[in-house]
């Protein structure tokens, strides 16, 4: 049972601080600071890759491919190789419980590591299979992580913490690229495979170190059989509102909501439920294409990051151009390459410190007064002002401080609101189906941005701004998607309320 006070007041000191950025409740710091840290690490580990790729995958193309081409040419490498590693994912979380699950994943993903960098010191260039490899990595690590989280939350909790679990995600990606720009020179490029290789170890040891705390405070008057150490990660169960594991009861209302037709009976005590009924027997694609509500993610999932990228290549296009334009006036005595390197350099600098600002200070604040089905709508809206602009004023400071605003929202309130939306799932949704809506559908955005490059600059000779017209119609169709999202998640946490109160 959970043992958190129900009022905002109270607790300890470190309770009593942590109200300044979210309703944090008596007995709850502790678990969502290690969370932060958790997610903090894990970003870690994955901007230190992230750094050390982008010089690998600059020299590994050759003399026949752009960098532009590369990146296109992974990014759908990438989508084929999710296609196949996340039903294994699914399969093996279908089978083993999640301790176990995060360590093997864990021990997979540092292991490669370590081969990258013992190729690498050989000399061989490994600079086009390691850039598909990292983005495998961020979106499987990272989808993993918040399924453990919602795992660990019911409902109402992760409403009111995941604000700080996702300050801790921020601070992670500014500390790794900080951290890899300072190691480089002393250390060397290749060092950087080795020390992300022993941040994800210890970012694992804290998951570690959570769940067993975790169980021992939830679940220590449930039979060793029916407890997350014992059962597989994805199960026919939910987080109920007292804390505890429940089984899918004979709702209509929740069946209707997931696409689940899998029934224990009602009233069934969790001495009586069987550990066989309750395993996950559906595919990671099968269950998403199953369920409305996780069908609606992926397509939101998909197309926020189709626009995204969209944007973002508008915004390289015109600061390419703008700089060429400088160097050809003669205007200051930066050459073109110096005039990007100084730009994104301070571009990235505002957006990293907005995005904290606005995960410290507001996205609880958000979530509690306009509630979920207002907060998925912030970042659509705020792109949709930002795109309209555009398309009448398409210079460069417009499409800078527009891709601020879109960035920095995506990465605080809109990155808290997505991995909200999956509390009141089930944990093979939780496990198997955020793999796929994050992983895969998240990659199949990048896909479908490059072919849109393609298409728009390549075949019919349009320059990056002219992309603005399409994302206004896409950001029109996220926004209806968004509003059908926010209707599904109240009808299905008051669904999952009803189980929870009736089982």
């Amino acid at each position: 049972m959970r043992t958190s006070s129900q009022g905002g007041t109270g607790g300890s000191p470190l309770d009593r601080a942590l109200r300044l950025f979210a309703d944090v409740r008596g007995g709850e710091s502790v678990t969502v600071l290690l969370l932060a840290l958790n997610v903090f690490l894990f970003f870690l580990a994955y901007y230190l890759a992230r750094v050390l790729r982008e010089p690998l995958i600059l020299t590994g193309g050759g003399d026949t491919l752009s960098g532009a081409q590369i990146k296109a040419y992974t990014a759908a490498g990438q989508v084929v190789l999710l296609a196949a590693i996340v039903p294994l994912y699914g399969t093996l979380a279908g089978r083993v419980p999640r301790r176990r699950l995060f360590n093997i994943v864990t021990a997979i993903f540092v292991l490669a590591l370590g081969g990258f960098f013992l190729l690498a010191q050989t000399g061989l260039n490994v600079g086009i299979p390691f850039y598909i490899f990292v983005g495998i990595f961020s979106v499987m690590i990272v989808a993993q992580f918040w399924a453990f989280a919602n795992d660990v939350y019911t409902e109402e909790e992760g409403k009111r913490l995941f604000p700080i679990v996702g300050f801790g995600a921020s601070a992670g990606a500014i500390a790794g690229g900080a951290i890899a720009s300072q190691a480089i020179e002393p250390l060397g490029l290749n060092a950087l495979f080795l020390l992300s290789a022993v941040v994800l170890v210890l970012a694992t040891a804290i998951t570690n170190l959570i769940d067993i705390r975790e169980r021992r405070r939830t679940e220590t008057a449930v039979p060793d059989a029916m407890t997350s150490g014992f059962l597989p990660a994805a199960t026919g169960q939910f987080r109920a509102a007292t804390g505890q594991f429940r089984a899918i009861a004979e709702s209509e209302e929740y069946q209707r909501e997931t696409g689940t037709f899998k029934v224990i009976k009602r009233g069934q005590s969790l001495e009586d439920e069987d550990p066989e009924e309750i395993k996950s027997t559906s595919g990671a694609f099968a269950l998403v294409f199953r369920s409305r509500y996780l069908l609606l993610i992926a397509m939101l999932v998909m197309i926020l990051n189709w626009v995204n990228t969209n944007g973002g290549f508008m915004l390289d296009d015109l600061v390419e151009r703008t700089a060429n334009a400088a160097v050809a006036n003669a205007e200051g005595d930066l050459t073109a390459g110096e005039f990007i390197g100084s730009f994104y350099a301070r571009f990235f600098l505002v957006v990293n410190i907005v995005t904290l600002l606005i995960q410290a200070f507001a996205v609880s604040r958000i979530i509690k007064y306009f509630g979920v089905k207002g907060a998925i709508l912030f970042l659509p809206i705020i792109a949709l002002g930002a795109y309209t602009l555009l398309a009448f004023i398409p210079i460069l400071s417009v499409v800078r401080w527009a891709k601020t605003a879109e960035n920095s929202t995506d990465y605080s309130l809109n990155n808290t609101v997505r991995n909200v939306l999956f509390l009141p799932t089930t944990r093979e949704e939780k496990y198997k189906g955020k793999q796929v809506t994050d992983a895969f559908f998240q990659r199949a955005g990048d896909v479908l941005s490059s072919a849109t490059v393609f298409v728009a600059t390549g075949l019919l000779a349009f320059n990056g701004l002219d992309l603005v017209y399409l994302n206004i119609v896409l950001v029109l169709i996220w926004i209806v998607i968004a509003v059908m999202l926010g209707r599904h998640y109240s009808r299905l946490a008051a669904a999952t309320e009803t189980v929870s109160v009736t089982a």
